[in-house]
């Protein structure tokens, strides 16, 4: 009976050994399992470092397609949420409207803020509503001119001594030196056709002084004023285009003065190109300036430029709307009127 107790207490003792052995094997096949699962999940304790780095490789593929960068942003429905990607939405903005500043008033980046020692430097702004072909004499923006959109300028840097005109053209079929509806003339000339509105310059010209005017004896096609800097002569012009209490205005052109250009008035045509004879064109008994008196005219048309410009030249020996300007001026020209 001992015996049989024996063998019968063994019997327990076997189970319980089988018991270990499927404890231990339980065990290590959970142990086998949780590592397997830490690899794929990111909560893994003993796989988190091998998990985190396989994420890590992973998400850059993601990212590319699933977050747009900057640069592919300003697709509204790539970032339809503003505050996910603010940056780029507001960049994307300023890139497809932008909006008319004084800037658009300054040299583009390419173009010259400053002359070098023995220049000048000659700015030309377009504050009309419509595309002038600006024209420079004497520099690479001749005669071909260029193109200015409304808002835009261009700079040129001439020499010290430089002598010349500035006018705009309009209306132009390709470029300036084409057939322009105004300030046309030949592919080399010194003026342009009238009617046309004439900035003249001669620099250095007596004493370190400049002698500068705006000049409507060939009419007007656009409205023009001149101001002056990097000097210390008291610029008479304001920036606005304000002489003397009276600002630039377009001028009132009667009917006979008018130019036309395929049924549209296009600018305003001088006495002498739109009556002629002796009297409005300064010529025999009215040569000279003691005889060309425009106050003694029939009609003084004079005053339809000079309500207009009263700084300007309205015919030929208006010779007090030339200025001075001394030392090395700086000259910046506006087509437009004030408050354009």
């Amino acid at each position: 009976m001992a015996r049989g107790r024996r063998r019968h207490g063994a019997s327990p003792r076997g189970h319980r050994r089988r018991w270990w052995y499927v404890a231990a094997a339980a065990v290590a096949t959970a142990a086998t399992v949780l590592i397997a699962y830490s690899v794929w999940t990111p909560s893994g304790t003993g796989g988190t470092r091998t998990t985190a780095h396989q994420d890590t490789a992973a998400r850059p593929a993601v990212s590319r397609s699933a977050t747009p960068s900057p640069s592919v942003s300003n697709s509204a429905s790539a970032s339809p949420s503003p505050s996910a990607s603010p940056s780029p939405k507001a960049g994307a903005s300023k890139k497809s409207t932008p909006k008319p500043t004084a800037k658009a008033n300054q040299p583009a980046p390419d173009q010259p803020s400053a002359a070098p020692a023995g220049k000048r430097l000659i700015t030309v702004v377009n504050r009309t509503p419509k595309t002038v072909w600006a024209v420079v004499t004497n520099t690479s923006v001749y005669p071909s001119g260029r193109q200015l959109a409304p808002g835009q300028s261009l700079s040129v840097t001439v020499a010290n001594n430089w002598g010349g005109r500035i006018w705009g053209r309009t209306g132009c079929t390709s470029t300036a030196a084409g057939h322009c509806a105004t300030g046309d003339c030949t592919s080399v000339c010194t003026g342009a056709n009238p009617p046309t509105t004439l900035g003249e310059f001669t620099f250095d010209a007596y004493a370190g002084m400049d002698f500068y005017d705006v000049s409507m004896v060939d009419g007007s096609n656009l409205p023009m004023w001149i101001n002056i800097s990097h000097t210390t002569t008291t610029d008479p012009v304001s920036s606005t285009g304000c002489y003397k209490g009276v600002c630039t205005s377009d001028v009132d052109c009667p009917t006979a003065m008018q130019a036309t250009s395929g049924g549209q008035v296009v600018g305003c045509k001088p006495p002498c190109a739109a009556f002629g004879g002796d009297t409005y064109c300064c010529r025999g008994a009215w040569a000279g300036r003691e005889n060309c008196v425009p106050s003694k005219w029939p009609v003084d048309y004079t005053q339809v430029f000079k309500r207009a410009a009263p700084y300007a030249y309205s015919y030929a020996f208006d010779d007090g709307a030339t200025m001075p300007c001394k030392g090395a001026c700086y000259y910046r020209i506006t087509f437009g009127t004030t408050g354009s």
